[in-house]
């Protein structure tokens, strides 16, 4: 099967933890149907997001996405090919940002539109390596 990855950086309009868990409860309802995986990392001025799975279901689904009124200044940051998925596990894993992403004040500074395809996909291969040591909690 064909897979992708895409990742895409937003700003939520309006943060809350009731928008948070209507955001993560539509994915996890929607993406397994479509048989899309992933992660969100989410802060109140930032929305970093990989998805992944079949390509016509990827776009879809970033489409609805960028549509959504919870988020503004939606950019596509990232997308490849890949043989195999970082979440295989996960309908939508949630986190909070990490202390090693970047800064409220680098992402304000451009960073994210600076940074290279491997060096935003490399925040969620590192979270996806700290999933694989924890404790295997899964979310669907």
């Amino acid at each position: 099967m064909s897979l992708i990855q895409l990742v895409y950086a937003s700003r939520p309009f309006g943060f809350d933890a009731a928008i948070l868990n209507g955001i993560l409860s539509d994915a996890r309802r929607l993406n397994p149907a479509n048989d899309v995986t992933g992660a969100l990392i989410c802060r109140a001025d930032l929305y970093l997001q990989l998805l992944e799975g079949p390509p016509t279901a990827v776009e879809a689904t970033f489409a609805r996405i960028a549509r959504d009124d919870r988020h503004v200044e939606v950019e596509r940051l990232a997308g490849r090919a890949v043989e195999q998925r970082l979440f295989p596990d996960w309908a939508m894993r949630d986190d909070p940002a990490r202390s090693w992403m970047w800064t409220r004040e680098e992402v304000d500074g451009g960073a994210l539109v600076r940074a290279t395809e491997e060096e935003v996909v490399a925040v969620f291969e590192r979270l996806a390596a700290e999933s694989a040591a924890g404790s295997g909690m899964r979310d669907n």
